[in-house]
């Protein structure tokens, strides 16, 4: 999965759960964004694996 494709499902995630869930903020998505690219930096940091890497790892999910 290339960024492009990462950052789609990403936004189709992000309509999917304010539509769900009415009273998330786009800054309450904004934050979840950025808290997502903390946790890949640390599994970078902690496996040695790049970020691509994980990104198949998580889409084979």
């Amino acid at each position: 999965m290339n960024e492009d494709q990462l950052e789609g499902k990403w936004k189709q995630m992000r309509g999917e759960f304010k539509q769900k869930y009415g009273k998330l903020t786009d800054d309450d998505v904004k934050y979840s964004e950025g808290k997502f690219d903390e946790m890949l930096g640390r599994m970078q940091e902690k496996t040695g694996k790049t970020k691509e890497e994980l990104k198949r790892e998580i889409d084979n999910w």
